[in-house]
């Protein structure tokens, strides 16, 4: 299947349009997590029970991506994208109004859906509406928005329940959701995959797998790690997933071709990607509640602080995304993640509740920098290595990849903590805290290992000549 030409601006406005969508999505994966005590207070709920109002996201969210992905391909990416956007919306709003615990976190599991279709999507019309020469590029924008999203959740949760009311948390998506709606069916084109059935099995087995890990994940450290509920979950996932794969390799027409992951740039670069975000968001529960437990900042004041981390996201990520272009994706994974990893282990380091926050500027500038390096060339070395028609399942796999990795940071990290520290004091907090990023930094460092299998710059540039000659014929 050749590559479609597509215009400039048709390629600006599905790359805006994608970035919006991405951006809100990822944005409610952790927005609430700063707002949860008020919350509890206003709908008298306990905070365990409205911990589900982030896992129910999550558990929805991470689950479905691989099939959001092969819905687009079947039906149409735009079509979907444009169902996945429309689900969010109205799931914003039912999450506005609630009146109870219960409605507010199936609501969140409903947003979860749209959110699964809109970040898959998103990435696979962004994908095909660049050719492989500038894709990074395109890549590094929309990298930047989602990875800033995630970063500054816990901010604008915080500051807007400050403000505000927690219930505006939702209703601003629901403007910004009514406007892109009318904007996606007249700019972004159709597009589909070369598929021309749903293969149920394959999707049936893939989605009970990734909700068995996820389970186990989310409740690992309220059910403990050893409860049957817990081992079940994870054994049972894992039966499912491997289940998966070998119904792939034999069925005639697979919804995930298994023979993807021979490929250098794809194994590696969805690798990398899970460990980045495993090591991503430790970061982005942990930081917060030290400056918040241990300096005393308020939600706002502690946002506002994370802010030399979080703004590199947004301004590194796009350039990065253009030297990928230029140079290949490796070394900038490499270097990015060795930074990160060196970033998160000096602030494991000094943190002490007697030191003063100038202390963390220079450790969250190069975390963040690192990070920025790392999240556009990971997704570039996916999409890249991938022919044109495969765009939509790769852009799902890594979409699962990274969510899996965010929920698996969260689950480590907060058992370190809760094995050397807890929330009884201010040295208590910190004691659990500086075990916790260091594991974090392990799982970065981990991924610099990993990004090292990638093909070089020669490589890349041989694939994207092979397509673009496949296009001329």
């Amino acid at each position: 299947m050749s590559t479609p030409i597509v215009s400039a601006v048709t390629q600006r406005w599905v790359l805006v349009l994608g970035a919006v969508a991405s951006l809100m999505a990822a944005l409610d994966t952790l927005v609430v997590a700063t707002a949860l005590s008020t919350i509890r207070t206003d709908l008298g709920a306990s905070l365990q029970t409205l911990e589900w109002t982030v896992n129910g996201y999550n558990l929805s969210f991470a689950v479905l991506l691989m099939t959001a992905a092969v819905l687009g391909d079947r039906f149409g990416r735009k079509r979907m994208f444009m169902v996945g956007l429309g689900i969010f919306v109205a799931a914003s709003a039912l999450c506005a109004i609630s009146t109870s615990v219960a409605l507010l976190i199936a609501a969140r599991v409903l947003q979860g859906i749209g959110a699964a279709l809109l970040m898959s999507l998103a990435l696979a019309l962004v994908s095909a509406a660049f050719p492989p020469e500038r894709r990074g590029m395109a890549m590094g924008l929309l990298q930047g928005i989602t990875g800033l999203a995630v970063a500054c959740g816990p901010l604008v949760g915080g500051a807007v329940a400050q403000g505000l009311s927690w219930q505006w948390i939702f209703w601003l998506n629901v403007p910004i959701g009514l406007l892109a709606l009318p904007l996606v069916a007249a700019r972004v084109p159709e597009g589909f995959g070369p598929d021309t059935a749903v293969d149920g099995t394959g999707l049936a087995l893939v989605t009970g797998g990734a909700f068995g890990v996820v389970w186990g994940l989310v409740r690992g450290n309220i059910a403990g790690w050893s409860s049957s509920e817990v081992l079940i979950a994870l054994l049972g996932g894992v039966a499912l997933l491997i289940a998966f794969a070998v119904w792939e390799a034999r069925t005639r027409e697979p919804m995930f071709p298994m023979r993807l992951f021979v490929n250098r740039g794809f194994a590696a670069g969805n690798t990398a990607i899970f460990l980045t975000f495993a090591a991503l968001f430790g970061e982005v529960f942990f930081y917060a509640q030290f400056l918040q437990a241990v300096l005393h900042y308020d939600p706002l004041g502690a946002g506002l602080r994370l802010l030399p981390w979080t703004l590199t996201l947004f301004f590194c990520a796009p350039v990065a995304g253009a030297l990928a272009d230029r140079v290949g994706e490796r070394p900038l994974m490499v270097s990015g993640l060795a930074l990160m990893a060196g970033g998160m282990f000096w602030i494991a380091v000094i943190a002490d509740p007697a030191m003063t926050y100038g202390s963390f500027v220079v450790p969250f500038i190069v975390s963040g920098v690192g990070t920025s390096m790392v999240l556009p060339s990971a997704q570039s070395s996916v999409v890249g290595a991938v022919e044109h028609a495969m765009l939509g399942k790769a852009a799902g796999a890594n979409s699962m990849m990274r969510e899996l990795g965010g929920v698996f940071g969260i689950a480590i990290a907060a058992a370190v903590f809760a094995a050397t520290g807890g929330y009884g004091s201010v040295d208590e907090f910190t004691a659990g805290f500086g075990p916790a990023i260091k594991v974090g930094a392990a799982l970065a460092l981990l991924g610099a290992v990993v990004a090292l299998a990638l093909p070089g710059r020669r490589a890349g540039v041989a694939a994207a000549d092979l397509e673009a000659a496949a296009v001329s014929v």
